[in-house]
């Protein structure tokens, strides 16, 4: 039997600096731009907490991507069914990129452009400024890649409303009167 009454504890290595305020504005996934502001990948930034230290994240530099694990720091708890953007009715919230899950944890790879002195800086990043960012690993093409696994009620619905129809943000943008 596990003792799950011990809590696990994790510290943010750095925070996100995205473009990206409120939920809403932010893309579904990382490559899902449609509907956003610019309809194109955003630049942004992972800064790393004061006394992280370089050599950590210093062989990163010819990576073309990472993986970015990070708490869903506004998530207000989790049901075991959500209702996705798109693909109906509820589905179980462990087959879902819900951001309302046990353990408010994410995953997202992002391109990454640069390592500087104290921050990463990436595109297509789907996170909210100050996210808190737990861990980073290398995103690696061999190990990381399976572009032929099924992908289960995602697939029912590609077949039915075309392949990759998520959605982008939710509401249209509203453009600054002049």
């Amino acid at each position: 039997m596990h003792d799950t009454s011990s809590p696990c504890t994790s510290h943010p290595i750095a925070f996100a600096r995205s473009p990206y305020a409120r939920r809403i504005d932010a893309p579904h996934q990382p490559t899902v731009v449609e509907g956003t502001e610019t309809g194109a990948l955003s630049e942004a930034t992972i800064e790393f907490v004061a006394d992280f230290p370089a050599a950590a994240f210093r062989d990163l530099a010819g990576f073309e991507r990472i993986w970015v694990i990070f708490m869903f720091h506004r998530s207000e708890g989790w049901k075991a069914e959500v209702k996705p953007p798109r693909g109906g009715g509820k589905r179980s919230v462990l087959a879902t990129r819900s951001p309302h899950r046990p353990n408010a944890i994410g995953l997202s790879a992002v391109e990454l452009v640069a390592v500087e002195e104290r921050l990463l800086r990436v595109r297509g990043m789907d996170l909210l400024d100050g996210t808190p960012i737990l861990d980073i690993k290398p995103y690696v093409p061999y190990a990381d890649a399976f572009p032929d696994s099924r992908a289960g009620w995602i697939d029912e619905i590609d077949a039915a409303q075309g392949l990759h129809s998520a959605p982008g943000p939710r509401r249209p943008r509203s453009t600054p009167k002049q």
